[in-house]
């Protein structure tokens, strides 16, 4: 069960570039809710304020009870293990096979290299990306390595996937098959939070719509 729960926070950068101001805001477990707005609107600084990637400048952002801002370096760690991160700048490693790449963050987390290759194969499996588990990512398709990196991702099971403009460089069929993919795996119990601007998405999967406007709650 895992409950996120920012009250009146603000992020403000070095320099002065205020990327949210008062933001308050419930995420349930099991919801899948999409975080809209234009570029630059704060939506990538929203998901990494959860993910402890940022803190926040004023205000608290509470997982599980736990108030992020004050986590020790030594807690982020197994706060991160509630969460499946697709970002941007996650980028995979092309010195690896498809396989590899998703096997990464077992073997940082300590797995066996047997649970973890059953775990990897799993993941691989789910999004359908098996009968290319010895292919370098290279050769992958735009959307297959989208793919590749939400099965890196989900791999340990979290309870929340937090996802960056997951589908904003791919055609649509590929943005349906990965949008298929969120609300699947929403529906075995994951918590799905998505920033995007795909409202051909949206109006398909139709989510809890959390709009924000020059780092701004709108609604």
């Amino acid at each position: 069960m895992t409950h996120i729960a920012l009250s009146n926070v603000h992020k403000r950068y070095p320099g002065g570039h205020q990327a949210l101001a008062d933001i308050s805001l419930s995420i349930e477990t099991g919801e899948l809710v999409f975080i809209t707005g234009h570029s630059g609107a704060g939506k990538s600084t929203l998901l990494k304020l959860m993910a402890a990637i940022e803190r926040p400048t004023a205000g608290t952002v509470i997982v599980n009870g736990q108030n992020v801002g004050t986590l020790r370096p030594r807690g982020i760690p197994f706060l991160r293990r509630n969460f499946g991160l697709v970002f941007q700048d996650h980028k995979l490693l092309f010195d690896r096979n498809v396989f590899e790449n998703v096997m990464l963050p077992l073997d940082i987390s300590g797995f066996s290299r047997r649970e973890g290759a059953r775990r990897a194969r799993a993941a691989l499996d789910k999004v359908g990306l098996l009968h290319k588990e010895k292919a370098r990512p290279i050769t992958l398709s735009g959307g297959e390595q989208q793919r590749l990196c939400i099965a890196r991702a989900i791999v340990h099971r979290p309870a929340v996937l937090l996802a960056d403009e997951p589908t904003g460089n791919l055609d649509a069929g590929y943005a349906a098959e990965i949008g298929n993919l969120l609300r699947e795996f929403n529906q075995v119990g994951v918590t799905v939070v998505l920033a995007t601007h795909d409202m051909q998405l949206a109006a398909r999967l139709k989510p809890r719509l959390v709009e924000i406007r020059g780092g701004r709650l709108a609604s």
